[in-house]
């Protein structure tokens, strides 16, 4: 293989929040980057930061598979996917029959050369909600959404492959950072009234990381990650070897009141004020969501689905395996991130 295939890269999804960031980490690092993305995506940035683009959809398997053949890259980084959707087989064509054709364009590509090494961005919503501790990749995953479910699929579709591809799955909490639209809505009402909504007591934890941060462990998992068992994400091989060729991706955890105080004190403010929001509210604003989105026939951010996430309980999991096994630490605190944040917002005229 020559020096330029060594070091070329195939990122989907690279248009996305996390896309960009990677790409142009990537970029910097000196990489080849190759972006497959859709004709609908915005790409001025991808473009003006070097990166090459080709144009495929994610349903069209034996489009992935050529261009996977003739980019010879050495690592495949699958971000793309669909995190609201219309309906449940919506999320399935992209977030499982997509995840589907990567995979198997790697292996097809093994039938020539060495097969790239495949990293999967999934999500901590494929293990479900933690219980009394932070998730462990070894627990069996209890998703509670269809979005959920869809990205537990799609670790298990690509895992069919494990015997031919490397592939590691990395699953990041709360992801935030410059242009994230998430931690925006709310910045929002936080800066311009100083109110924070929390479900019910807001004392339920999420975990959080920087996109910075983020990035830097997704580089590693490709670099030195464990892989994937073959047959079914990681599971199998024993107690001892559950969650094998998995990480969590995380900073810390905050309840949904610290993390109200947190963004106001990013904001220069001494602290949020609290909103209660009814478990009873909470589910007719995701029913309203959904009725929205059909007469739309445009997913909104509010739906019964992401209800049904928000009401489960904490989402925290804990990012000791990546540090132990990826020499990995986040950069910075997280107070210190959101501080970044929002003064980026603020440089955007977002706020």
């Amino acid at each position: 293989m020559n020096s330029t295939a060594q070091r070329t890269v195939l990122v989907t999804g690279a248009s996305g929040f996390v896309g960009r960031h990677l790409v142009r980490k990537l970029i910097e690092s000196g990489r080849h980057v190759l972006c497959l993305v859709r004709v609908t995506s915005q790409v001025d940035e991808l473009r003006a930061l070097g990166a090459e683009l080709i144009t495929c959809d994610l349903r069209d398997p034996r489009g992935i598979t050529r261009i996977i053949a003739a980019a010879q890259a050495s690592v495949v980084f699958h971000l793309a996917g669909l995190v609201r959707a219309l309906s449940p087989q919506d999320f399935t064509r992209v977030n499982v029959e997509g995840v589907k054709a990567i995979a198997a364009g790697c292996a097809e590509a093994a039938v020539h050369s060495a097969p790239p090494v495949l990293v999967l961005i999934s999500s901590l919503a494929a293990a479900g909600p933690a219980a009394t501790m932070p998730r462990q990749e070894s627990d069996p995953p209890l998703p509670v959404s269809h979005y959920g479910r869809s990205k537990l699929a799609g670790e298990q579709a690509a895992a069919r492959y494990a015997r031919i591809v490397p592939i590691t799955v990395v699953r990041p909490g709360v992801v935030f950072g410059a242009g994230d639209r998430g931690m925006y809505e709310m910045f929002k009402p936080l800066a311009c009234s100083g109110i924070h909504f929390v479900p019910g007591r807001g004392v339920e934890r999420l975990t959080l990381i920087a996109v910075a941060d983020l990035i830097e462990l997704i580089v590693q998992a490709a670099e030195k990650g464990a892989r994937l068992l073959p047959g079914g994400a990681g599971m199998e091989g024993g107690e001892e070897r559950a969650g094998e060729g998995i990480y969590f991706a995380a900073a810390g955890d905050l309840s949904y009141v610290e993390l109200g105080h947190a963004l106001a004190q990013a904001l220069g403010k001494e602290q949020a004020r609290i909103v209660r929001m009814p478990d009873w509210m909470l589910r007719i604003m995701g029913v309203g969501g959904d009725i929205v989105a059909q007469i739309r026939r445009r997913p909104g951010w509010l739906n019964r689905d992401k209800i049904s996430e928000v009401l489960a309980g904490s989402w925290t999991c804990s990012s000791a395996k990546a540090r132990r096994q990826l020499d990995w630490a986040p950069a910075a605190t997280l107070t210190a991130r959101l501080r970044e944040t929002a003064e980026w917002y603020r440089a955007a005229h977002w706020l």
